[in-house]
């Protein structure tokens, strides 16, 4: 049949592409212009007249192969983007031909199953109390969550279910005027996004107070709450970050929960791409306090290696995420016989993939040893490929890494940063991108691939200087 045909085509390409670009050969980012890599595709040809098939589709997906960005690469250092472990892809697989939309318990009893428990696994790694089973209608002092489709919509519905705590009747009413958020100017842009989408604005976004590094400064977050206070504003939530996407730094979580617990204050931590550190005895401090929060984000799709998207937003109490959406549809709310448990009252999505089952897959070949491993390998990778730029005379270093991203910098001035990495991504063969930190312009690796190596990085500093001696 078509599909054993066409699947084991695409096996044998994908199989010689990961060991194509874990080798190192070839570009790890080209980009070809847009309208002639559309016709070297033939894209419009296939949507009219199909036919790929066979001898036809294995030479489209050579060409479509080498026009992606190889990952796997060792010279790839650029974006929070899983390398992802191959089991985790065969879960994509099976999810796109099984297609259960596991939202509701009916449409996907082994997806939904495998998404409770991994949820359950997750509140006890924060140390929250994870959700019985069966749940119950009577259940109280648990913690629940959801897997969701990435963290930015997973930052949304924590202040969503914040919003709900803090002004109840927002979501018939409208948002009363004197709601604000509180975040460092170092979290994710997509915590002013949330605020918009919830109809706050992004003015309702105050900068908390930070020091030179752009962590939160727990002891004076009370004078500010009292200046917030005397004006009128109602702090809906603090947000924190663990880590912060730039540099990667963690915020003091233990203080500022302290804080939050103190004055009655939702505490929502990003943990995006840092909560993964839970999984580390050695790293694990840098989450210390977690626990005082009440909701987290954790993407599964940056540090435990599993296919884009999967993020799961965690909560302290079921009960806050349980009430965040209300709605009404009879042809999926109504009472019914529930041997299971329905996600579709904790997500935005009514149509959801069984996100679990790869991370499932990831976690069940490796073990959650092997993949805390990995979270301490790459860190400790950083932290040596850091050390060395440090010690080279015409490098600086922005930061000591307390993850796997490190800012650095050529001797020269920002625009010359800039400069250099256009080069880098016009040649090819080192991918890294930028960020602004303390006032300047950095160089931004993060060494998400195991393939990368001291010698990575030392023919990317030799490249560097290639660059400016030749500019």
């Amino acid at each position: 049949m078509d599909f054993e045909i066409n699947a084991q085509i695409a096996i044998e390409a994908l199989s010689s592409y990961m060991q194509r670009s874990e080798a190192g050969e070839g570009k790890v980012i080209d980009q070809p212009p847009m309208r002639d890599l559309a016709e070297q595709l033939e894209i419009s040809r296939f949507i009219q007249e199909g036919g790929l098939t066979g001898e036809v589709f294995r030479d489209f997906l050579d060409r479509y192969l080498s026009a992606t960005t190889r990952l796997r690469h060792p010279g790839y250092m650029a974006h929070q983007v899983a390398v992802t472990q191959p089991m985790g892809a065969v879960g994509s697989l099976i999810d796109g031909i099984t297609n259960n939309p596991m939202v509701i318990y009916e449409m996907g009893p082994a997806p939904a199953t495998i998404e409770f428990m991994l949820i359950n696994w997750m509140l006890k790694k924060v140390g929250w109390t994870p959700t019985p089973i069966p749940p119950t209608e009577a259940m109280t002092a648990c913690g629940g969550g959801v897997l969701t489709s990435g963290g930015s919509l997973a930052n949304l519905t924590a202040l969503l279910a914040a919003r709900g705590k803090a002004d109840p009747g927002a979501w018939k009413a409208g948002n009363r005027k004197d709601l604000v958020i509180l975040a460092p100017e170092t979290c994710h842009y997509s915590i002013s996004r949330a605020a918009g989408i919830l109809g706050l604005g992004e003015q309702a976004v105050k900068a908390a107070p930070t020091d030179l590094d752009g962590r939160l400064i727990p002891d004076r977050l009370p004078g500010l709450l009292r200046e917030l206070r005397e004006a009128g504003s109602t702090v809906l939530a603090v947000v924190a970050n663990a880590c912060c996407t730039a540099v990667g730094l963690y915020d003091p979580l233990r203080e500022t929960g302290q804080f939050c617990r103190e004055n009655k204050l939702w505490l929502h931590v990003d943990g995006a791409h840092g909560a993964s550190a839970l999984l580390s005895d050695a790293l694990k401090h840098h989450l210390d306090g977690v626990e005082l929060a009440d909701s987290l984000v954790w993407d599964a799709h940056k540090m435990l290696r599993t296919p884009g998207i999967c993020t799961a937003l965690l909560v302290r109490d079921h009960r806050d995420l349980d009430a965040a959406f209300q709605q009404d549809a009879s042809y999926i709310f109504h009472d019914k016989e529930q041997p299971g448990f329905d996600f579709i009252h904790r997500a935005e999505e009514c149509t959801k993939a069984a996100l679990g089952l790869r991370l499932f897959l990831v976690l069940a070949s490796e073990g959650e040893a092997a993949v805390g491993a990995y979270v301490e390998e790459q860190t400790s990778m950083a932290q040596s490929a850091a050390g060395w730029l440090r010690s080279q005379p015409d490098f600086e270093v922005a930061v000591e890494p307390e993850s796997n991203i490190i800012c650095f910098r050529i001797q020269g001035s920002d625009e010359l940063q800039l400069e250099l990495r256009r080069k880098l991504i016009q040649r090819g063969m080192h991918y890294v991108t930028a960020a602004e930190f303390r006032g300047q312009q950095w160089l931004r690796l993060v060494i998400m691939n195991p393939k990368t190596s001291m010698e990575d990085i030392q023919g990317l500093a030799e490249e560097l200087r290639g660059h400016v001696d030749r500019s």
